[in-house]
């Protein structure tokens, strides 16, 4: 038995008919640059998420540069932000000659820990980037309460958890500006990259939608500010426009394949926990294991992959190694990295194929 990590294709051959016309259609008008799947796809997902703007750009990362931008972030301010996700993050800190400053995580979520915050803050300190790691939100209520007294942005990088919930209340939606990526890996993902901000603002819309077409004002060649090449290209939206059709179904199908892993694997490993008050998307399925690599190899025999996110923390990567951090700077991130391991998850995974998945990890847990 052969089971993918990701099954892209077998989500392509469900969905093929809609995915074909979209494209097709497309193709057909040949309006290939800021074509109207462009603005259907922002009004849609604004509309879901309940934020009044959704101002979509080529990436993840670009959606997080767009969002400090228009945050006017400059050279030697600094920005706290979690030591355990995806560079990303921490990297559009750094691009814009700022300075990423890592806390620690809470050791159930794997999320920011709000308790960290105030300590890291300083004069400098201009804002917060939190991380709805693996498809679950961080802690809002704790951490806007925090930006609320110092007087400080909130960016909600929710990369990985596009449809998630937090007392009721939609990702994207919870912080000053949200953003996503429709990577196609992502729970809601495209043929290629792809991103976008969500915001209650009108000026921050307005400036990024700016910004995301070389600083462009009222005309093609009217530039009001330095700007770069940010937009999603409008092939990507149709594809978008066509999954987003079966995306509340397969959050459910979601739901129904990390109970059946949570259920059923081995009680000795340390399973992913969602808060009572929190809906994932579960970008991933994340375990951990004292013996990963073990593990990975004797998976990998039964023709299982794995992955692990992340090996290293982001405060001990060499990129960041300027800012002076250590081991023992961030001890739960660091524990986490040595032991957190991904298994196979999508909304296609069959019954079948996860049996195969639970009884190969129990038969390993049980000769251990």
């Amino acid at each position: 038995m052969k089971i993918n990590f990701i099954d892209l294709q077998r989500q392509y051959q469900e969905y093929k008919q809609e995915i074909d016309a979209e494209m097709q259609k497309l193709i057909s008008e040949a309006k290939f640059i800021m074509g109207p799947p462009i603005a259907e796809l922002e009004e849609t997902l604004a509309q879901y998420v309940g934020t009044k703007h959704a101002v979509s750009c080529g990436s993840g990362t670009d959606a997080l540069i767009l969002a400090l931008m228009v945050q006017d972030i400059q050279p030697g301010d600094e920005v706290i932000t979690t030591a355990f996700t995806f560079i990303a993050t921490a990297e559009v800190i750094a691009f814009l000659k700022a300075k990423p400053v890592f806390i620690d995580i809470k050791e159930d979520t794997y999320n920011i820990d709000p308790s960290r915050i105030e300590a890291a803050i300083t004069p400098q300190t201009k804002g917060i980037i939190t991380v709805d790691l693996y498809g679950q939100c961080a802690d809002y209520d704790a951490v806007r309460s925090i930006a609320s007294k110092h007087n400080l942005f909130i960016i909600e990088d929710a990369a990985q958890g596009f449809g998630a919930e937090y007392k009721g209340q939609k990702s994207c939606s919870l912080a000053d500006m949200g953003c996503t990526s429709f990577f196609p890996a992502k729970p809601l993902g495209c043929y290629g990259d792809g991103g976008m901000v969500f915001t209650d603002n009108d000026q921050k819309a307005d400036i990024m939608k700016s910004i995301r077409v070389h600083g462009k004002g009222s005309n093609k060649y009217d530039n009001i500010r330095i700007g770069f090449n940010a937009r999603m290209d409008t092939l990507q939206a149709a594809v978008l426009l066509a999954k987003f059709r079966h995306y509340a179904d397969e959050i459910n199908a979601r739901q129904k394949v990390s109970q059946y892993y949570t259920q059923n694997l081995n009680e000795s490993i340390v399973k992913p926990k969602i808060l009572n008050h929190n809906l994932s998307v579960y970008a991933q399925y994340c375990i951990r294991v004292p013996d990963r690599q073990d593990l990975q190899d004797y998976l990998k025999g039964q023709n299982i992959p794995t992955a692990v996110h992340y090996p290293k923390p982001l405060h001990l990567q060499p990129a960041f190694s300027s800012l002076g951090y250590k081991e023992g700077d961030c001890p739960i991130a660091e524990a986490v990295s040595k032991n957190i391991l991904a298994l196979p998850m999508h909304p296609f995974l069959t019954k079948e194929e996860q049996d195969h998945i639970i009884s190969s990890i129990n038969t390993y847990c049980q000769k251990g």
